[in-house]
């Protein structure tokens, strides 16, 4: 486990809140991808910098973009995501 990755017991708390594997397309790990966004928002580099173990970026903006847009999260919102 690196730095800024889930533990396997912070995975353990996560993975049954996440949407179960259906037919069609080949889902990706979520465990990468949301490490990668974890390792982007602990780190404060831009997504352009997330190390590509964690998979395409275009993959890791997916789930932060519907956020960002009514603005979850940023710093305009006033919250913060160190703590996760």
């Amino acid at each position: 486990m690196r730095r800024h990755e889930l533990s396997d017991g912070e995975w353990s708390i996560i993975e049954p809140l996440l949407p179960r594997k259906s037919r069609g397309v080949k889902r990706v790990d979520d465990r990468r991808v949301i490490n990668g966004i974890l390792w982007r928002f602990r780190t404060g580099s831009s997504w352009r910098d997330v190390p590509e173990r964690y998979g395409p970026r275009t993959t890791l903006l997916q789930p932060v973009l519907p956020m960002a847009r009514i603005r979850r999260l940023g710093p305009a919102s006033g919250r913060s995501v160190k703590g996760l």
